[in-house]
C-alpha cells in the first residue's frame, strides 16, 4: 500500500459520502507540533498513527525493539469506541463526533501493536469497530460509510489475521472481504486484465490501478501490510478465471509483473503532471509479489529501488524507510546495506532511540537473486495530492486517492 494514504482522505471522504461519514472541525493546523514519541519531523495532522505503525511494524519485523513512549503514543491515539483518527494533537480528552476516524489508520495501528504484543485490550477494540463498520458488501471504505475500496479493505484483512481472526468468516449481510475484492477485480480479458480497480467509477466501470492491485494481492491472501516471505515458486502466474481469492491474487501477481517489466518500476501518471517513477507503489509491488511467491520476478525492481530511492526515502521519512525495509525483508534483501543504506538505522533516527536494536543483518541476500546474479508527508505519492480537490464535491468514483484518474502501466 503507498505511503500516506492520509493527507487529502480525512477532508475527502467528507464532501462525498454524506451523512453516514463523520463531521469534521475545520482543516486542522499544517503546524502541528511533533510529539516526542512520534516518529518523523513533519505534520503528523493527516498520517500520524500511519507513519507511526508502519515504523513500529518494520522494526518489530527486523528484531528492533521499539522505545517505550514510541508504542505508547500509539496506544494513546485511541479513541474509547476502539477506532483510531490520523492524529489526535490532544489525546487526553474523549473522542467526539467531530473527530474523524477512519479504517485505514485503525486497521495499521491494530497490525502494529498485534505484532509487537501485549496489547491485546486495544486492538480487540479496533477489530470490534472495524467489524461495525463493514459495508454490507464484505468490504471497507476509508471513512465509515464510505463505499469499499481494495486498499482499505485490504488493511482491515491485514488486522483481522493479525488478531487471529479468520477474514473469510467476518461478514455482513452474507458477505466477506474476499467477497468485496472480487468486485473489483478485473477479467482476464482487455485492458488491464487480472488487475484490481481501487474502486468503480461513477458508471460502475473497473479501471486497472496498480496501487491498488497491489494491496488486494496481499489482502486476498490474507496477509498484512508485512506481507509474507514466500519462497518463489518459480512458475510464471498467469491470469485466469478467478474461483477464489487465491486465484485473484494470483491474477493480480500477473498484472504486476507485467507492470513492473519495462521499466523495473511503476510509474505516476495525473492529467497535467509530468510521469514519474512511483516509489512508494513500486515497493509496494515488490512485497505483493514476495508475498504470491513470485519475488523472483520482483528482484530487478528491488534492485532499481537499491539504486533509485535514496532520495526519495529521506525525503519521505519513517514511512518511506518501513515501506523499503519491509519490501526487502519479503525478498530477503540484506536491510543493512541496501544501496550502501542501513534502511534500519535510517529508520531508527527518524524518531525515539528504540529500546533495542536489530542484532544482525536480515535474512541473507540470495533467495530473491540479489548480488549473486549481480516530498513532505511520509513518502507522499503524486495520486494522494488530487484527494485536496474532492472538497468541492468531485463524484465517488474519484473520492479519496484519485487513484481512478491514474494511469498505470
Amino acid at each position: 500500500m503507498n505511503v500516506l494514504r492520509r493527507s487529502a482522505a480525512a477532508l475527502a471522504t467528507i464532501a462525498v459520502i454524506g451523512t453516514a461519514a463523520p463531521a469534521v472541525a475545520a482543516t486542522p493546523s499544517p503546524s502541528a507540533s511533533i510529539p516526542a514519541g512520534l516518529y518523523g519531523t513533519t505534520d503528523p495532522t493527516y498520517d500520524g498513527v500511519w507513519r507511526q505503525s508502519l515504523a513500529l511494524l518494520a522494526q518489530d519485523t527486523v528484531g528492533v525493539k521499539p522505545a517505550a513512549k514510541a508504542v505508547d503514543w500509539l496506544v494513546g491515539q485511541q479513541c474509547a469506541g476502539g477506532a483510531f483518527a490520523a492524529f489526535r494533537a490532544d489525546a487526553s480528552g474523549a473522542c467526539d463526533a467531530k473527530l474523524m476516524v477512519d479504517t485505514n489508520s485503525t486497521g495499521a495501528a491494530v497490525q502494529a501493536l498485534a505484532a509487537l504484543g501485549g496489547h491485546d485490550s486495544a486492538t480487540g477494540r479496533a477489530v470490534a469497530w472495524l467489524k461495525s463498520v463493514q459495508n454490507k458488501d464484505g468490504g471497507w471504505g476509508y471513512a465509515p460509510g464510505g463505499a469499499s475500496d481494495a486498499n482499505s479493505t485490504s488493511v482491515v484483512i491485514g488486522a483481522l489475521t493479525a488478531v487471529g481472526e479468520k477474514p473469510a468468516e467476518v461478514e455482513k449481510g452474507g458477505k466477506s472481504p474476499f467477497d468485496a475484492l472480487s468486485k473489483l477485480a478485473l477479467p482476464c480479458d482487455g485492458d488491464g486484465a487480472g488487475a484490481f480497480a481501487y474502486q468503480p467509477d461513477k458508471k460502475g466501470k473497473l479501471a486497472a490501478n496498480a496501487d491498488a492491485t497491489a494491496a488486494a494481492v496481499v489482502g486476498a491472501l490474507g496477509k498484512g501490510l508485512a506481507g509474507d516471505a514466500v519462497k518463489p515458486t518459480r512458475t510464471t502466474v498467469t491470469c485466469k478465471d478467478a474461483d477464489g481469492p487465491e486465484q485473484a491474487a494470483d491474477n493480480g501477481a500477473a498484472y504486476l509483473v507485467k507492470a513492473l517489466a519495462k521499466d523495473k518500476h511503476l510509474t505516476s501518471t495525473l492529467p497535467g503532471s509530468k510521469d514519474r517513477p512511483d516509489y512508494g507503489n513500486t515497493a509496494d509491488a515488490v512485497l505483493a509479489l514476495a508475498t504470491a511467491g513470485q519475488g523472483d520476478k520482483a528482484a530487478d525492481a528491488l534492485r532499481w529501488l537499491e539504486s533509485n530511492s535514496e532520495a526519495w526515502a529521506k525525503q519521505g521519512g519513517p514511512a518511506a524507510y518501513a515501506q523499503l525495509i519491509l519490501a526487502a525483508h519479503a525478498q530477503a534483501f540484506d536491510v543493512h546495506d541496501f544501496g550502501g543504506q542501513d534502511l534500519v538505522a535510517l529508520l531508527d533516527a527518524t524518531g525515539p532511540k528504540p529500546a533495542s536494536a536489530s542484532t544482525s543483518p536480515s535474512q541473507g541476500s540470495d533467495r530473491a537473486g540479489k548480488k549473486d546474479s549481480d516530498e513532505e508527508g511520509s513518502g507522499v505519492s503524486v495520486w494522494w495530492i488530487v484527494g485536496v480537490g474532492l472538497v468541492g464535491g468531485i463524484g465517488v468514483g474519484f473520492l479519496i486517492s484519485g487513484r481512478n484518474k491514474r494511469k498505470q502501466p
